[in-house]
């Protein structure tokens, strides 16, 4: 049995936080923080995360579709 026609991957989305910060630089410095975070046996995870920007849709959007 397999997924389709989609390669098979052991990597899987756990979660994810948004956060409404006034700079890319600020999203930066929450990541690095969780990515420090105690894991098993207190050590830092240090597990790659990815931080994307979100696009404003609505009235007073400035981005794409605004």
């Amino acid at each position: 049995m397999t997924d389709g026609p989609f390669a098979e991957s052991k990597e899987f989305l756990a979660g994810y936080w948004l956060v409404d910060v006034p700079s890319d630089e600020r999203a930066i410095e929450i990541a690095a923080k969780a990515s420090a975070a105690p894991g098993p046996g207190g050590r830092p995870i240090r597990t790659p995360i990815e931080v994307r920007p979100v696009p404003e849709f609505g009235p007073g959007a400035s981005g794409p579709g605004a």
